[in-house]
């Protein structure tokens, strides 16, 4: 027979009710602490949609999350191309992906084979801010011309070991604050906090932010429409044939799979 004591279902539930109430609070504080700083972020993102570029968006690890949720999202902003190394996503090799991104060098190659112009803007996801790979991404940027904006925790960054000399958000043009509070985790409250992590949640949430205060500024705001409706077909043809020269994962990454989904869908 097992040892381990069984929670009784009123404290699973009561725990629900207490998570939800501070993940509101969390929300409600990332929101009001970032209001001008998401401002600053859509008039640089404004700028550089006025002037044609695009909006670069990078991470590693499980800030990836964060960099999914910009690229080819219902309701999501068009012109945004990925910035990436296949070593730094977990899903091909968990620790080779922590490894990866504490690696000297390999931001800066991602970075160095980029097609960033001083036009575009670069976001950078990373709550800790610390590791070379977004550092080095982030600098390499700056050195083009183009607009770096942060997201992350700076309170977490402060508390976390210099790995570069520098940390993300010393270095960005535009911070938004996660709060994510150090070591991501949330829960228990009021204790040593082991589970439940909160920075995709409180990335998704700037990253909205952002879009919204886009949206107020212009209502023409090039998006994307849900797939699975009736009316997207159309649009998201006319987005994908204006963007994809300079956002080529839009179709595919090999040459003779993208003209293969080019030709798929002029057939359809």
């Amino acid at each position: 027979m097992s040892n381990v004591a069984v929670p009784s279902d009123s404290n699973a539930q009561e725990a629900l009710t207490e998570f939800g109430n501070e993940i509101s609070a969390l929300v409600n504080r990332v929101i009001e602490g970032n209001r001008e700083t998401v401002t600053k972020a859509a008039d640089r993102i404004r700028h550089t949609l006025d002037n044609g570029g695009v909006v670069y968006t990078a991470g590693a690890g499980h800030s990836l999350a964060a960099v999914m949720e910009t690229f080819f999202r219902a309701g999501g902003l068009a012109p945004v191309r990925p910035l990436w190394h296949a070593d730094v996503l977990p899903f091909n090799g968990a620790a080779l992906s922590t490894q990866a991104e504490r690696t000297p060098g390999l931001g800066r190659s991602v970075i160095d084979a980029s097609t960033v112009e001083a036009r575009d803007t670069v976001v950078l996801f990373s709550t800790s801010g610390i590791n070379p790979y977004p550092l080095e991404i982030a600098l390499g940027a700056r050195e083009r011309g183009a607009t770096v904006i942060a997201v992350t925790s700076v309170g977490a960054s402060q508390l976390a070991p210099q790995r570069a000399g520098q940390r993300l958000f010393e270095i960005a043009d535009v911070v938004l604050d996660t709060l994510v509070p150090s070591g991501d985790a949330s829960w228990p409250v009021g204790g040593t906090s082991v589970t439940a992590p909160v920075s995709s949640i409180t990335n998704t949430v700037l990253w909205d932010c952002v879009l919204v205060a886009l949206y107020e500024a212009d209502p023409s705001l090039p998006v994307w429409r849900s797939a699975n409706i009736a009316t997207a077909g159309s649009s998201n043809d006319d987005l994908m044939a204006h963007y994809a020269e300079r956002i080529p994962e839009m179709l595919a990454a090999d040459p003779a799979r993208r003209a293969a989904v080019t030709a798929a869908t002029k057939s359809q």
